[in-house]
């Protein structure tokens, strides 16, 4: 579905395709299988600028338009959710955040290695006991002279294992939202430490990691933004971060509809195709509309992100129904494919292992509902 792609943005999508066709479809198993992919892909997928999207090529970015993004989302999403992963959280959720939010001197350290996929980043924000209310978390930052001293626990934090600086935020006052700062802060610091998570469920190759901080001393040229402008710097950062979810859940269901129609035509039942039978055609026909319905809204919050205009509600509505569409596609794709889906023979079990937590993160199911019902009724069920 090529609707209003330029030539541009359809030759990148091609590219990218097939670049992942070559250098990760063929080991995406065995890296589920190991729990971390092979990191030499990084350098490579870097070079073909997956990391540097839409960072401005003064900042060693290759620039290009929001569209574009959600393409390249979208064909990690079909090839491997946990690679991914990695791209959006590293050169979206903290390069973005330090494209728009931080200082000069900041953008020239950090941007150029994120882009170049030298150096990694990851978002330090969910916490043991704060995830969808993340405005009360309990990581605390306390003046020290010129210096800040860190302390706190995260959780759930992709990339936490590979990363070279976590963007960290942390409680500078206890005026709720209000008291949330955010801080740029090297991995090797003396304190700062990262216990991999082992046994998930799914995007078992990405490094998802417990962070531990202990009065990590940084100083306050590391801090980004204002003081207490951490809350709306996250949240500004987690509309595009869902943008880039649902644009890797539109993958999830692609591949899961052409994993589909390869197996509904060459498996044979009753001697003929099971493709030719009328509720298999069902099944296919319900992923194939989830793919239309799920891209289309990607598409039109990446249009309002390139368009400068509003687009969190939109984010929202997409990451909410890709997402639940992702989990419904790969379910279809596995009762499409039988016993044979139940095994890591075909990949449909994979995305749907890879699907189920993507109604969690970066926002709920759920919390989506509240932010798109307010944005209808004008009131906030959050308070």
């Amino acid at each position: 579905m090529d609707l209003s792609l330029t030539e541009e943005q359809q030759a990148f999508r091609a590219l990218a395709r097939d670049f992942l066709e070559r250098e990760a479809v063929p080991h995406r198993m065995q890296w589920d299988h190991d729990e971390s992919v092979d990191l030499a892909i990084v350098p490579k997928m870097a070079e073909l600028g997956f990391f540097g999207l839409t960072i401005p090529e003064e900042y060693g970015g290759v620039g290009g338009d929001y569209v574009t993004y959600s393409l390249a989302m979208e064909e990690l999403g079909r090839a491997d959710s946990a690679l991914r992963g990695i791209v959006s959280v590293s050169s979206g959720l903290v390069g973005k955040s330090i494209l728009f939010h931080g200082t000069e001197e900041q953008k020239q350290e950090w941007l150029p290695q994120l882009a170049a996929g030298t150096r990694l980043g990851c978002f330090g924000l969910t916490e043991p006991g704060t995830g969808s209310d993340a405005g009360n978390l309990t990581s605390r930052a306390t003046r020290d002279g010129a210096d800040w001293l860190v302390t706190g626990q995260k959780l759930f934090i992709t990339n936490g294992t590979w990363a070279d600086v976590a963007l960290v935020f942390a409680r500078t006052s206890d005026d709720g939202p209000r008291g949330i700062t955010a801080f740029l802060v090297p991995t090797d610091s003396p304190g700062f430490e990262a216990r991999e998570i082992k046994g998930k469920l799914g995007l078992r190759g990405q490094a998802t990691a417990e962070l531990f901080l202990h009065d990590v001393r940084v100083p306050d040229s590391a801090r980004l933004g204002e003081v207490g402008h951490g809350f709306k710097i996250a949240m500004g950062t987690l509309d595009k971060g869902r943008l880039a979810v649902a644009s890797g859940c539109v993958g999830i269901v692609q591949g899961c509809l052409e994993a589909s129609v390869a197996y509904a035509t060459e498996r044979t039942q009753f001697g003929r195709p099971i493709a030719s039978f009328q509720l298999v055609q069902d099944l296919i026909a319900d992923i194939s509309l989830d793919a239309d319905a799920a891209r289309l809204l990607a598409w039109r919050c990446a249009d309002l992100v390139d368009r400068g205009e509003p687009f969190g509600t939109a984010a929202s509505k997409a990451k909410l129904f890709a997402s639940e569409a992702a989990v419904r596609a790969a379910n279809n794709a596995i009762q499409v494919h039988g016993g044979a889906g139940y095994v890591d023979d075909f990949p449909v079990a994979k995305y749907l292992r890879d699907a189920r937590v993507m109604t969690l993160y970066e926002g709920t199911s759920q919390i989506q509902k509240l932010i798109i019902g307010r944005a209808e009724t004008g009131i906030s069920a959050f308070t």
